[in-house]
């Protein structure tokens, strides 16, 4: 059930955007009296899913969901049709109209992909407002996932600082360690300043697997126990702190719930004596860990106080604006870090990476911030002068405008070839690298 809420999240969010975007050129194309032959949602080799023609246009969805196209009459595009292009240009044709109505053509679609992801952030920040962590406010330690113990980091240190530049987010640590290749990470221990550095294997290591790097460390108790588990046999109830597991001669401090969340996963199948405080009264219990490493009950954490900042409507826009050109900086910096970081590119993914991404549960807010990065991800993908890409076009326009001569069509031709023979290896690579991921967890 999970794997298919995250297909149906990874198909709505791109069919809405590949319509969007399509719709960006048509809308615009039409303006100038261009036809458009062929509106498609996905590809369609060979044959479509369905298709049905008004006008001069034929609507249809392709069987390949590898994006989507409008042919528009008298342009070199995915369609690659030769023939059209042999005949005598005509008025409502792409190739007739002025340099700069196609140059608007051209631009339509990923202007369009920007302004969604716009007001896509504008809307979420209107309605749910910003809230952060601040790193002063992680009053109780950090927990230290085996990458961050590599580089040297402990439960008892503050951070401060990132490649020296002081961090107030706790949130944003890891973005800034990966995103600005950082070569240290400075905390505050026993009343002195500390710098760690970061390696490269450190830095690629991350790549691979930032989540759980670092947390700040969350105080629980037993808020609820469920029926025929280990915490239940064990008489576990409501209100309980679990502050030791100890099993032989091991004793281990678990009055965080990462630690404990960890430690039980070495305990699968066993049975285990944990020392209980229940309402001032300390006692132990003998507890079986499940085979999955769990006790059987659900934590109340203790609550670490965020920063919370509600926006009214024309407030929202210009933070919605600074969210897309945040976005935009980060995926110029990810851009970096695949031809600059050792081992970087074996974390490409694709189409699996992003159905992932967008999880095994539906949650509106979350499907719309994560459909509103891959917006902005399209309209920057596609401004990219690459043949084939809408920003490859606008290459060839801006050639023709500055010189006032036309590229040759054969070049032209070949480039979008070329184009497309990238994209499907990159799409090849990409979904190979997530299917690798796969089968090696």
């Amino acid at each position: 059930m999970g794997v298919l809420v995250e297909i149906c999240q990874l198909l709505l969010g791109l069919s809405l955007l590949i319509i969007l975007h399509e719709a960006g050129h048509f809308l615009a194309a039409r303006l100038f009296k261009i036809r458009v032959e062929k509106f498609y949602l996905f590809f369609d080799p060979w044959f479509s899913l369905f298709k049905y023609k008004k006008g001069d246009t034929e609507y249809g969805i392709g069987w390949l969901p590898l994006g989507g196209y409008v042919k528009i009459s008298g342009m070199i595009d995915e369609s690659m049709d030769k023939e059209q292009m042999k005949q005598p240009p005509q008025p409502w044709e792409f190739r007739s109209k002025p340099g700069w109505q196609r140059l608007i053509v051209m631009v339509a679609g990923v202007t369009v992909n920007f302004l969604v992801g716009i007001i896509i952030y504008s809307s979420l920040i209107y309605a749910n407002g910003t809230s952060y962590l601040p790193v002063k406010n992680v009053k109780y330690g950090i927990y230290c996932d085996s990458i961050a113990k590599n580089i040297g980091l402990k439960s008892t240190d503050t951070i401060v600082s990132v490649n020296r530049k002081s961090v107030t987010r706790f949130d944003s640590i890891t973005t800034d360690i990966i995103l600005e290749k950082a070569k240290s990470i400075e905390v505050k221990r026993g009343g002195q300043i500390v710098s760690l550095p970061i390696s490269e294997d450190n830095l690629s290591a991350l790549l691979g697997d930032a989540k759980g790097f670092i947390e700040p460390l969350i105080p629980y108790s037993v808020d609820s126990v469920a029926p025929g588990t280990g915490a239940d046999k064990a008489g576990l109830k409501k209100g309980d702190l679990i502050t030791h597991i100890i099993f032989k001669s091991d004793t281990i401090n678990t009055q965080y719930f990462q630690v404990f969340s960890a430690a039980l996963q070495n305990y699968k199948n066993m049975d285990i004596t944990l020392t209980v405080n229940s309402k001032g009264t300390i006692h132990g219990v003998t507890a079986h860990i499940d085979e999955d490493g769990k006790l059987g009950f659900f934590p109340k954490p203790d609550t670490l106080q965020y920063v919370h900042t509600n926006y009214s409507f024309f407030q929202s826009i210009p933070m919605g604006i600074s969210s897309a050109l945040a976005t935009i900086d980060g995926l110029i910096k990810q851009i970096n870090i695949m031809f600059t970081v050792k081992g970087a590119h074996k974390h490409v993914g694709s189409f699996i990476m992003f159905a992932r991404v967008y999880g095994t549960v539906w949650n509106w807010s979350h499907f719309w911030a994560f459909t509103a990065f891959i917006s902005i991800m399209l309209a920057f993908i596609n401004i990219l002068p690459i043949p084939a890409f809408d920003g490859g076009h606008v290459i060839f326009l801006l050639y023709e405008m500055i010189t006032g001569r036309k590229p040759n069509e054969k070049v032209m031709e070949y480039a979008q070839w070329v184009g497309l023979i990238i994209i499907l290896g990159l799409t090849i690579y990409g979904n190979g690298m997530d299917i690798g991921r796969l089968l090696h967890k």
